[in-house]
């Protein structure tokens, strides 16, 4: 079946249609390197990256072009070298590398482009200069400000209205503005942050000009389709879009928004045990601590579990399930590991499921049906339904970005020679006890492996094992 994807903009679900199918763009809002990620930063680039994935075995690895952008020019990064006492290029330096640390931890694919802020202002300045050109933006007091009237669609991807808006602005943020949604477009700097000559003095870009400027500069436009959270959706976006239309005089048509993407995705928010991240509460859970002590796979495969439109609650039940499915189907692929795959397609189920709009637990569910089917055919001695099963599991999963380690590693982990040689002894120990019905021998050895922290995982066609977390 055909690709479909949910476009926030049209509110429903559309078959995926690339302008060429010979260069499908991709670009998500990428990280702003002042602090280390927290965990709801991590879904955007997980749930595109199995996205990326898909294209790229649709349409060809080389004829996928994916952006992500990095943001070194913020009021944060600012603001937190001002404390450390650091170089700002210090501070973006060391957490973009962690970043990347951390996102390679998880397998997301690096993207194929990676702009950054600093590299693209000419680019911005010309597009701010453009948009003025166009009636649609006007310079004030060092500032150079978007006039939000000017744009007849402007609210249309976020679904408010302009003149509402407007009318339920109680403060006039600044007396320079002709109304209060105006936004910068550019800005004079304070003493000691970035700054870049313009024809309307020194200053940096505002934040939503420059992914704009990005996308144009190492894309083109329109792109194919534009991600991010769904807290992206306004204003960002809703910014982004009308200055890249009114850059090129479509203030005033009707399929304006055409112009700048083609299609928009947007992941659902994220919860910590029911509650919304916050400093306040102090349940902000930062990846880089996370990928220290859980095993970055499991972390991808939790941020999988839902929807990726749907909320998703972060909970040590959501970890533990995840580990649990993920031994489940390591597990197969160790008991089955001596059978060589005969295929390397995904099955139809899979497809299916996974582009009906990245239907994640959908396609999770697939894998636990091959798994099974491993499990069952090793018990028949069917070797070749083994290898097609197999073959299906390894490929289906290697769009998910999942079951990438070595089965026996992944399951028995960082363990001295001798402790696997003694908990193999006693697994054969334990099935001879039990098939002779000795239980007080089988529980012995229930209880010595408890002392060394193994847990043990029957299957139809034998136990595996792994220390216990």
């Amino acid at each position: 079946m055909p690709l479909t994807i949910h476009d926030t903009l049209h509110r429903e679900k559309r078959v995926f249609e690339p302008r060429d199918p010979n260069r499908v763009t991709l670009y998500v809002c990428g990280p702003t390197v002042y602090d280390y990620a927290h965990i709801g930063n991590a879904r955007p680039p997980v749930v595109f990256d199995v996205l990326v994935r898909l294209l790229r075995r649709t349409y060809g690895t080389g004829k996928v072009i994916y952006a992500r952008n990095v943001t070194d020019v913020d009021d944060k990064i600012n603001a937190k070298a001002a404390r450390e006492g650091a170089p700002i290029g210090e501070i973006t330096a060391r957490y973009e590398k962690a970043y990347l640390e951390d996102m390679a931890r998880l397998n997301v694919s690096p993207p194929d482009l990676a702009p950054h802020v600093t590299d693209h202002i000419d680019a911005i300045v010309a597009q701010i200069a453009a948009i003025i050109d166009r009636g649609c933006a006007y310079a004030a007091e060092g500032h150079v400000l978007f006039d939000v009237a000017a744009y007849e669609n402007y609210g249309r991807l976020s679904g408010r209205n302009l003149d509402d808006m407007i009318a339920g602005a109680r403060v006039e943020v600044a007396p320079y503005k002709r109304n209060p949604h105006d936004f910068v477009l550019w800005k004079p700097s304070k003493e000691n942050e970035p700054s870049w000559p313009s024809p309307w003095g020194e200053g940096r870009p505002g934040w939503h000009i420059e992914c704009s400027a990005m996308i144009e500069e190492n894309l083109g436009l329109p792109i194919d389709i534009h991600g991010g959270g769904i807290d992206l959706v306004f204003p960002h976006h809703e910014n982004e879009i009308a200055q890249g239309v009114c850059a090129h005089g479509h203030a005033h048509s009707a399929d304006a928004h055409a112009e700048y993407s083609r299609y928009w995705m947007h992941n659902g928010f994220l919860t910590v045990d029911a509650e919304k991240m916050s400093k306040s509460i102090g349940n902000v859970l930062l990846l880089h601590d996370l990928v220290q002590s859980i095993p970055g796979e499991v972390v991808r495969w939790a941020l999988l579990s839902a929807h990726y439109r749907q909320p998703l609650d972060w909970n040590q039940a959501l970890l533990d399930q995840s580990r649990k499915s993920l031994d489940r189907l390591y597990g197969a692929l160790h008991r089955s590991a001596a059978v060589t795959p005969s295929t390397d397609a995904p099955p139809a189920e899979f497809m299916k499921a996974i582009e009906d709009d990245l239907n994640t637990p959908g396609a999770m569910a697939v894998l636990f049906g091959l798994s099974s089917e491993i499990e069952r055919a090793m018990t028949s001695g069917d070797e070749a339904a083994v290898a097609r099963a197999r073959g299906e599991l390894i490929a289906s999963a290697s769009i998910l970005g999942v079951l990438h380690s070595d089965p026996a590693q992944w399951l028995e982990g960082d363990v001295s020679d001798d402790l696997r040689v003694e908990v193999e002894h006693l697994l054969e120990q334990r099935a001879a006890a039990r098939a002779a019905k000795d239980w007080p021998e089988a529980d012995r050895i229930r209880d010595r492996l408890n002392d060394l922290n193994v847990l043990v995982m029957d299957g139809p066609t034998g136990a595996t094992w792994r220390l216990k977390a």
